[in-house]
């Protein structure tokens, strides 16, 4: 644990982590407190592509947790820095929230539901046939398939719930085309973090509570990793994977040196 605590720069995911749902979970707000104090980089980085940093950010304040918009970076924000590069001025039908639109409009990239260059899908509450007919005739027409992130499921108050690795498959299955998926454990996303921080990987830490997208990208980018089993990975269920967490905690609370 002390080497933990000795790491410049903390990677941190947010569902499950740090929140579940509009509850704060136990031992965040002295983790934040800990990570102001010894002076350490972090930033919160979430594969959920609803909301902007800002929106974060005051979901945050309205748990009674302050942290600057800084400190965020979402798979939206990672989906449009990676379009904008890939095909500049390029356009998109999008099935999403408006955290995913203002991130694709803000890079440049315009909506198009006739012959867009891509479909990119992100988590949505307004998920519907009728969308998803539209984006397997536009795929089938040659639009190139985008999903934000490649997570199944999310941790929500009322239990697991469907993600967009979830919504993104029918269209998959029905346009016989397979998906790019940006989020982690795309190590685009985990590089940009890193230079975000200023650090080097083996100076960084990727906290979170998925093996198949959390702890993956931390190995796979060089980042030490610590599973908490406060999202939906149980201790249990590690076994399944050919794979290990460097640290195995309750939760972030575990982190802070006690006084």
């Amino acid at each position: 644990m002390e080497a933990l605590r000795e790491k410049k720069g903390f990677i941190c995911d947010m569902d499950g982590v740090i929140y579940h749902g509009n509850r704060l979970l136990p031992g965040v707000k002295e983790f934040v407190d800990w990570l102001y104090r010894e002076g350490k980089q972090f930033l919160f980085l979430t594969n959920s592509s609803e909301r902007s940093p800002r929106e974060l950010q005051q979901k945050l304040a309205r748990m009674g947790l302050e942290v600057d918009e800084s400190h965020f970076y979402t798979s939206a924000l990672a989906t449009a820095r990676f379009l904008s590069t890939q095909a500049p001025g390029c356009t998109a039908y999008v099935i999403g929230a408006p955290g995913l639109f203002n991130a694709l409009y803000d890079a440049g990239i315009t909506m198009n539901d006739v012959n867009p260059d891509y479909v990119v899908l992100g988590e949505t509450q307004t998920y519907n046939y009728d969308n998803i007919v539209k984006a397997v005739q536009l795929v089938r027409q040659g639009a190139r398939l985008i999903g934000t992130n490649p997570d199944m499921t999310g941790p929500s108050e009322n239990g697991i719930v469907p993600a967009c690795r979830a919504f993104v498959a029918p269209i998959e299955l029905a346009a016989g085309k397979s998906a790019y998926f940006v989020g982690k454990p795309n190590p685009l996303m985990m590089r940009t973090g890193l230079r975000m921080l200023g650090v080097h990987s083996d100076e960084a830490v990727m906290i979170g509570d998925r093996m198949d997208t959390d702890m993956i990208a931390g190995i796979e980018t060089g980042l030490d990793t610590a599973l908490v089993l406060s999202g939906v990975t149980s201790r249990e269920e590690i076994e399944a994977f050919p794979y290990r967490p460097r640290l195995v905690l309750n939760g972030v609370g575990d982190i802070p040196p006690g006084e």
